[in-house]
């Protein structure tokens, strides 16, 4: 209440001195504005009456100058007029003029002295007189016969400016009523009716009766407190709910790996060392939308994967600075914290040109190295120029991350993916204390693939600078110590899977990547019942697209020729084709993100997807419904997690990948129990969940009949299904993947900084 009354007393201060202000500068020009034109009403009277009284003088006429003095001296306002002559001797003046209107001889003579108009205020018992006095001039020779003064009653101008101040006032004491109330209503219903809001759904927080999100203020003078409250509690239930589940696990004698257990974990392992982490990809990415700088997270399995592990281990975080805004926001040395509002660990932004990019990410990265470790018949190619350009690349992140660990001893690396299959040499030729993992993201390909590569031997050497390699599945680690084998001088250990040469020893492991579980994002959208939010997508599909069904499938993918995508598409065209029954009950919804644009081979792709759709769509859709609802956009978590909540089934196709998390986030949302993983063979999550329905993603007669096996699975044997899965993904989360990658990490024996045999670098980068 102190609060608001400061509020309404300060503005209405603040009206008051406006108002005042404004008063003043109203009534003197109003005043000066009456002034003229008394002014002017007595010099145009004054000239008219001037040549009369000459005429009269000359006449030598007393009666008629007093006749024409009276009928002048009656006019509104005019209390009289006096004539004089050269003398300052009144010849004649209006009958009943006071004596005292009349004592004004010095004014008198020295208007006729100085032959000038003259005018001027006076108050005169308690009135206030305007006085305009004009010499009578001789024609002849210019001679000052006399005077002609004229009186006016001014009262009414100060009658006027009263008036002003009065209204004024009045106007004033309404503007401050509706200040008065204006205010209390605002702030009743903008400020204190949400904080007070706030507060009760914080105090049911507290105490457990509420954990749904109420629609707190946006945009407003409460925005950030309201965002910042969000943040709270999202960190609040999250706690609550790992203490919950890790006591019934606990009663169970069962553990489960949380962000607060890995901590404790990496504290204990590594003490207070920092953990470096290298990817070409950004968690974060400022784009500008709109004329504004938005924090967007960009698509990729990686950043879903590491990220939670970084806000839980802390450190810095090194990739290419890809946004347009990234720059931006960064300080002088290129970082920032993150996340955004809730500050966990450093990202660090490398900026390369448009020719670094264009050779090491879009030419050597993904047009050689990603089509020759997926085996999806997409033919590599390999570009001199482009692998200049990727060692030169691999050397700029190896020249930031020396300078930014040039004061850490033994410090850990964890270098992620193709992108940088040079880095880990690169960094131990000058800093063998150094413990470094490597974790593939994608597959490896066997021998005989991998032999095309005309770098092979390089891109070996350079990951073996590793201490630690790790792939998502054993079969990957052969394929690697396979390659290895048959291209370089060295003994490869097949009973503890590692390599040595020149003294040096990698070990090849297998860590099955995964997501955090629950998935966080959940909180953001808030606890609504399944049935709740399956209506809201139906209803949305109904409103935004103009289809109504009653099952939905969903797919979530980067437009990538290995994800199955076209493939997947024809299976649902042939359900639809074996049983028609489904048409206008079901609809298969794929949230694709566009991917590697530059790259006409991707170009291309989303081309072909695009026309797939085009067709089906064509061939199958109503007027109320279609088979297949394509969203080509870059979807956010929060976006993609109804879709996750809702389907009846999910599509994963993939031709070939390393782990596809898609499947394991599918399965984290759905604490439902309740749903269908439709999961190709050739992922290597397939190797984990083997509850879902396997598929060959070339075989669309399979496939179609998993979506018809999917549809009709009865609700007790989905739910005995998706809880096996959810067991596994809740225990291999990507907590325990972290806590396993440090831990092989704190095993590795320091070394003393000495360099290693120059030749085990067998080629430095070129010019």
């Amino acid at each position: 209440m102190k609060i608001t009354l400061r509020l309404i007393i300060s503005l209405i201060i603040v009206a008051a001195s406006v108002a005042a202000l404004f008063s003043f500068l109203q009534a003197r020009a109003e005043k000066k504005r009456l002034v003229d034109e008394l002014e002017r009403k007595n010099i145009v009277l004054s000239e008219s009456l001037k040549e009369s009284v000459l005429l009269i003088l000359k006449s030598n006429n007393p009666s008629k100058l007093t006749k024409l003095v009276d009928r002048f001296g009656n006019r509104e306002r005019l209390l009289g007029v006096i004539i004089y002559n050269a003398d300052s001797q009144i010849l004649s003046q209006t009958s009943g003029l006071p004596e005292s209107f009349k004592q004004l001889s010095s004014e008198i003579i020295q208007a006729i002295q100085e032959g000038q108009n003259k005018s001027f205020f006076k108050k005169i018992e308690q009135r206030h007189i305007y006085y305009h006095i004009t010499p009578i001039v001789q024609d002849e020779d210019s001679s000052v016969s006399g005077a002609l003064m004229l009186l006016h009653d001014s009262a009414y101008i100060d009658t006027r400016i009263k008036e002003i101040w009065g209204n004024n006032f009045i106007r004033l004491l309404i503007l401050s009523f509706l200040i008065v109330i204006t205010t209390l209503i605002v702030v009743r219903w903008s400020i204190t009716g949400p904080i007070a809001q706030i507060a009760d759904w914080i105090k049911e927080l507290r105490l457990g009766e509420n954990n749904q999100l109420t629609h707190l203020p946006r945009g407003d003078v409460l925005g950030p407190l309201a965002s910042e409250v969000r943040q709270l509690a999202k960190s609040l239930t999250t706690a609550r709910a790992a203490a919950e589940q890790e006591a019934r696990l606990r009663l169970s004698s069962e553990s489960v790996w949380t962000p607060e257990k890995l901590k404790e974990h990496v504290r204990n392992k590594l003490g207070e060392k920092t953990l470096f982490l290298i990817s070409n990809r950004e968690p974060y990415m400022h784009v500008k939308q709109k004329r504004k700088v938005e924090c967007i997270v960009p698509a990729s399995g990686l950043v879903t994967a590491l990220e939670p592990v970084m806000r839980a281990c802390g450190g810095i975080w090194i990739a290419h600075g890809a946004g347009d805004s990234d720059r931006e926001v960064c300080d002088s040395q290129d970082k920032l914290k993150v996340p955004p509002n809730e500050p966990a660990y450093t990202l660090k932004r490398i900026w390369l040109s448009k020719e670094e990019e264009d050779g090491h990410y879009y030419g050597f990265s993904n047009e050689g190295l990603w089509p020759l470790c997926h085996i999806t018949h997409t033919r590599p190619t390999f570009r001199l120029e482009d692998w200049i350009q990727y060692q030169k690349v691999n050397q700029k992140f190896a020249d930031t991350l020396l300078e930014e660990i040039k004061n850490e001893e033994c410090p850990l690396i964890l270098i992620q993916d193709y992108h940088f299959a040079l880095l880990p040499l690169l960094i131990r030729k000058k800093r063998p204390d150094v413990h470094i993992a490597v974790f593939w993201h994608i597959p490896w390909p066997n021998p005989e693939s991998f032999s095309i590569c005309p770098w092979k031997q390089e891109i070996l050497l350079g990951m073996l600078g590793a201490d630690i390699l790790g792939f998502h599945i054993q079969f990957h680690c052969n394929n690697f110590l396979d390659t290895v084998d048959n291209v370089l001088e060295s003994k490869v250990n097949w009973e503890n899977f590692s390599v040595q040469r020149l003294g040096h020893t990698t070990s090849v492991k297998p860590f099955p990547i995964s997501v955090s579980s629950p998935m966080e994002t959940s909180f953001t959208q808030g606890e609504v019942s399944p049935e709740t939010n399956k209506a809201r997508i139906l209803e949305s599909l109904s409103k935004d697209y103009g289809i109504h069904t009653e099952t939905i499938g969903v797919g979530v993918d980067r437009l990538d020729y290995t994800k199955g995508i076209v493939e997947r598409f024809k299976a649902v065209e042939r359900f639809f084709a074996k049983y028609p029954q489904y048409i206008g009950k079901f609809t298969f919804i794929e949230l694709g993100a566009p991917s590697r644009t530059h790259i006409q081979k991707y170009h291309d792709f989303i081309a072909e997807v695009e026309k797939t759709v085009d067709e089906i769509n064509w061939k199958l859709q109503t007027k109320e419904w279609k088979p297949i609802l394509f969203l080509k956009a870059h979807h956010s978590h929060e976006e993609i997690l109804p879709f996750y909540k809702a389907a009846d089934l999910c599509l994963v196709t993939s031709l070939h990948d390393g782990m596809n998390l898609v499947a394991k986030e599918f399965i984290a949302t759905r604490g439902d129990e309740d749903g269908v993983l439709i999961l190709s063979q050739f992922t290597g999550a397939s190797r984990e969940l083997k509850e879902a329905l396997i598929v060959n993603p070339y075989d669309i007669e399979e496939v179609a009949e998993s979506i018809r096996l999917a549809l009709m699975m009865d609700s007790v044997e989905r739910s005995r299904r998706m809880k096996q899965m959810r067991a596994i993904v809740q225990d291999r989360n990507i907590y325990r993947w972290a806590a396993n990658i440090i831990t092989a990490i704190s095993q590795i024996e320091s070394v003393p900084k000495e360099s290693i045999p120059s030749e085990e670098i067998a080629h430095e980068p070129m010019a």
